[in-house]
């Protein structure tokens, strides 16, 4: 289950770098309603708790898959947060262009975001802290 939870926690990470990448280059900052705090603190601490995971998967320390635990869970409240203020950016791209998909150059980066890129990395994020989660209580109860 340790390898399901890295596998997960890296195709999460495949989807998170796609929006980061858009979201710098249509102007990050300047226009988001995404903070570089925001961005950057929920990609800072899920690079932490991955390489802590890493590090719990070669040395078995079950302390280890905990700390993981414990970082996944700002990394998801920052993850909520921006998925709440991409919503509206979301129903603004449908409302200038008149329908799903629309692609209008206005507005702030996020609204460029992929709605399956969005929703695969909230799957895929709920997936792995769920996998973390078994793993760690199944590491502690032996």
């Amino acid at each position: 289950m340790g390898i399901a939870a890295l596998v997960t926690w890296l195709l999460t990470a495949v989807g998170g770098f796609v929006m980061l990448g858009i979201w710098i280059a249509r102007g990050g900052r300047r226009t988001s309603r995404f903070s570089p705090g925001l961005i950057f603190g929920h990609f800072a601490l899920a690079a932490a708790g991955l390489v802590v995971w890493i590090v719990y998967l070669f040395a078995g320390i079950a302390t280890l898959a905990w700390v993981a635990l414990v970082l996944l869970v700002p990394v998801a409240l920052l993850g909520f947060t921006m998925f709440a203020r991409w919503i509206p950016a979301y129903r603004g791209r449908t409302a200038l262009a008149g329908g799903p998909g629309a692609t209008g150059t206005a507005g702030p980066p996020e609204r460029h975001f992929p709605v399956a890129v969005v929703a695969g990395h909230g799957l895929l994020a709920v997936a792995t802290v769920v996998l973390v989660l078994l793993t760690a209580l199944g590491m502690s109860g032996s």
